[in-house]
């Protein structure tokens, strides 16, 4: 394991390795959990409690170590309701922030260069929301 964890990994790696994280914390925590295809547009997570009587879906943004988090060219595209970032994705122990969309709509500038505008979510507005479990709550409520 060594070995592989030594060589350079894909942005596709990373973001299966977040996206499942994510999943795994989520089922520790009573959550029943759906992973949607990768790579199509709109959300990464669907979750739903024991009781099926609440439903959320989820954002995944994963990185391999402390960066800011790309949102790509237009904000409203951000659909789910929760944004999770899973850091250090090949640590022992990731680092999670759990956030509300719409307070990270709220906390991402937008850049221009050569007439493209994109959106970065700073480490520094989404660090606060270290372990913020609380925010979705857990699945046997």
């Amino acid at each position: 394991m060594d070995e592989i964890v030594n060589y350079k990994k894909s942005n596709q790696i990373v973001g299966n390795v977040g996206l499942y994280y994510v999943c795994y914390e989520l089922s520790k925590r009573g959550w029943n959990v759906l992973p949607t295809s990768r790579n199509a547009k709109g959300v990464d997570v669907v979750i739903y409690n024991q009781t099926a009587t609440q439903t959320h879906t989820i954002q995944v943004k994963a990185l391999s170590e402390r960066n800011p988090v790309p949102f790509g060219s237009n904000r409203d595209n951000l659909i789910a309701e929760y944004v999770i970032i899973c850091r250090k994705v090949f640590d022992e122990k990731p680092e999670m922030f759990i956030i509300k969309s719409d307070d990270v709509k709220n906390d991402i500038p937008k850049r221009g260069k050569d007439n493209k505008i994109s959106y970065w979510l700073q480490p520094k507005h989404y660090e606060k929301y270290k372990d913020n479990w609380g925010t979705i709550g857990d699945g046997y409520e």
